[in-house]
């Protein structure tokens, strides 16, 4: 009974120890700029032709992950930007608040076996990905760059990032 109960206990460990959480971080599409005061960030403006077009790359673009999880501010264009993702995979879009990053990226940091996908702004992308990585190594995207793509990954509590561009 003792070679169980420590064949098993081995078991969980190692399974702990291969433990991985992906986080997906990606900038909203672009946004229809002919909204007046679209440009700033409490504007709500939707997603425009070429946004739209890069929602639906998304799908392709991260077609070897399978998100667990989806999250969004609770802005159109950011909705709009996981949208397409969110209905391959059939998940909810859970929106989360921009102003409140810290206790966001504590609760995330938290989630193990799990591939999150989570869309933001200019700003609070690169800002979530510092927290995940418990560095500040990445600044405030330029507004006129939509095409980066943020993975984190967390292993054994310590975290890895590399930025593709799609």
């Amino acid at each position: 009974m003792k070679k169980i109960i420590l064949i098993i206990l081995s078991l969980f460990l190692m399974y702990k120890m291969q433990a991985q959480t992906t986080f997906i971080l990606i900038r909203h599409a672009e946004k229809d700029t002919t909204m007046q005061g679209a440009t700033m960030m409490n504007a709500n403006p939707n997603l425009s032709k070429s946004g739209l077009q890069r929602a639906e790359n998304l799908v392709t673009v991260l077609k070897d992950y399978k998100p667990d999880e989806i999250y969004s501010t609770n802005f159109i264009r950011t909705k709009s930007t996981v949208t397409p993702l969110a209905k391959k995979f059939s998940k909810e879009i859970v929106m989360y608040d921009y102003t409140k990053l810290n206790s966001f990226a504590d609760s995330l940091l938290l989630k193990q076996h799990k591939t999150i996908v989570i869309a933001g702004h200019n700003n609070t992308t690169p800002a979530l990905v510092n927290l995940l990585i418990k560095q500040n190594k990445f600044t405030t995207l330029e507004e006129t760059v939509y095409n980066k793509i943020f993975i984190v990954t967390v292993k054994n509590q310590e975290a890895d990032v590399k930025v593709i561009t799609y």
